[in-house]
């Protein structure tokens, strides 16, 4: 298995090599991303973080958390390095990142292409553990031109996150990108994904956030 991951990797920070026509990338610029990102984003196929350093790859973990206080706001700031329309969402693990959610159910349909997405689930009012959803959302109106592309990179998305008021001494944050007119990718479906380490101090002025798992530690 760690084989496998090791090629998935590879694999994945190799891709700049390769035709991008109907790719898009995105680089997580704030909080700080936990791999090494090339100018393109990569890593981040692979969810739910984009890919598993090991071995010889290892070396691209920053080991960076960031730490916050419970109950206040995250500044999150991601810029397209290749544009496709689609949004992003935001989900927060507390002691594993199995507790972090499947990518959003997409709507597909076929097309002279083969099978495409459509647009992907939002969830309003995000429940736990997505933390927010439908960000920069960036889908074609009705009569407009699906496949056209801005010049890219683009200026910077931001925006901030509310963050429950709990004690998490490792959190993952995790930012995807649900991208819509898209063909399945193997692996990594219709989203690509970045992640963050927090750690999260709660605010003892404020009653802890109800409904999040129990702090365990990893």
């Amino acid at each position: 298995m760690k084989l496998f991951l090791r090629f998935l990797f590879a694999l994945a920070i190799t891709l700049p090599m390769l035709p991008v026509e109907t790719q898009a990338h995105f680089i997580l610029l704030e909080p700080a991303s936990w791999v090494t990102e090339n100018q393109l984003g990569d890593p981040q196929k692979v969810g739910p973080c984009g890919g598993e350093p090991t071995g010889e790859n290892a070396e691209l973990l920053t080991g960076a958390v960031t730490e916050v206080t419970g109950g206040t706001e995250l500044h999150v700031r991601i810029q397209e390095t290749i544009f496709h329309s689609g949004h992003y969402r935001v989900a927060l693990a507390v002691n594993s990142r199995n507790e972090l959610p499947p990518d959003p159910m997409a709507f597909e349909e076929y097309t002279d292409r083969g099978l495409y997405s459509v647009w992907g689930a939002i969830q309003s009012p995000p429940q736990i553990p997505v933390i927010a959803d439908g960000l920069f959302t960036h889908y074609p109106a009705e009569g407009e031109n699906a496949s056209f592309r801005p010049d890219t990179p683009m200026a910077p998305w931001e925006t901030d996150i509310p963050l429950p008021n709990i004690n998490c001494e490792n959190c993952t944050l995790q930012v995807i990108q649900f991208m819509a007119d898209h063909r399945y990718n193997q692996p990594g479906g219709y989203s690509y994904h970045h992640c963050a380490d927090l750690k999260i101090t709660a605010d003892p002025s404020k009653p802890i956030d109800e409904g999040w798992p129990t702090t365990a530690g990893r």
